[in-house]
């Protein structure tokens, strides 16, 4: 006669975040539990969840205080552990920094170079358009944009602020949560974007040209993505 069936242990949030299991992770927070905790290896639920792609526990993460750019013991973002464009640029959409590096020196672009050359492309790709190098200032005093083409670059990043502020607040309306969170990762992404915008427009074209090519070049004598193991979904010391 069979024994009686043994319970299975429950998911902690780090498995469950990695599984895409919404409603255990709800549960856990919902338990006071820190949408930012780390395990033993300080590899948080927005790690987790971004290095298997949940962007549906991302939100949720996100809604309830997590944060996009939280770093481990290597110093590595969430960013750092994507496997595809889709979820790299949903982080980037929300804050996550391009322009840093770890505790090694490596950034995300290279970084994930190896493994996930796409995902390192399109990151390379938003990167050239927003790249804040210092640079000569007297270059940037001599190149001054006209006031008309201030004033359209404001209309534009106003008109897409007010866009997606109504866009966070529909969905935060439909989801019954609070937007908050998201509007104010939102506020801090355009401030960035338009300090980013008002460089751009101040730099001589070849001189943008030329950051862009240092960039990529400085980009390409970096390491490769940490190897996952099968262990839990923390780095393995």
């Amino acid at each position: 006669m069979a024994g009686p069936a043994r319970a299975r242990p429950e998911k902690n949030i780090w498995v469950a975040a990695s599984d895409g299991d919404l409603e255990r992770v709800q549960e856990l927070v919902q338990s006071g539990l820190s949408v930012n905790i780390p395990d033993p290896n300080t590899y948080t639920p927005m790690h987790a969840a971004a290095s298997y792609g949940h962007i549906h526990v991302l939100e949720y993460l996100i809604a309830q205080g997590g944060d996009v750019n939280i770093t481990d013991e290597d110093g590595d973002t969430p960013l750092y552990t994507v496997e595809n464009v889709a979820t790299a640029q949903w982080l980037v959409e929300h804050g996550a920094v391009i322009n840093r590096t770890n505790s090694e020196g490596v950034s995300p672009i290279a970084h994930l170079r190896e493994d996930f050359p796409e995902v390192a492309t399109y990151l390379e790709s938003t990167v050239s358009t927003t790249h804040t190098d210092t640079t000569d200032q007297s270059t940037i005093a001599n190149y001054i944009p006209s006031q008309h083409a201030q004033n359209i670059v404001t209309e534009e990043l106003t008109s897409e602020l007010m866009q997606a502020v109504q866009e966070i607040m529909q969905r935060a309306e439909a989801e019954g949560r609070d937007p908050e969170p998201e509007l104010r990762a939102l506020v801090g992404r355009t401030v960035l974007e338009g300090v980013a915008t008002g460089y751009e427009m101040s730099v001589d074209p070849s001189q943008r040209r030329e950051e862009g090519d240092d960039v990529r070049e400085r980009e390409g004598l970096h390491g490769a993505k940490r190897t996952r193991t099968d262990e839990g979904p923390g780095p393995q010391p």
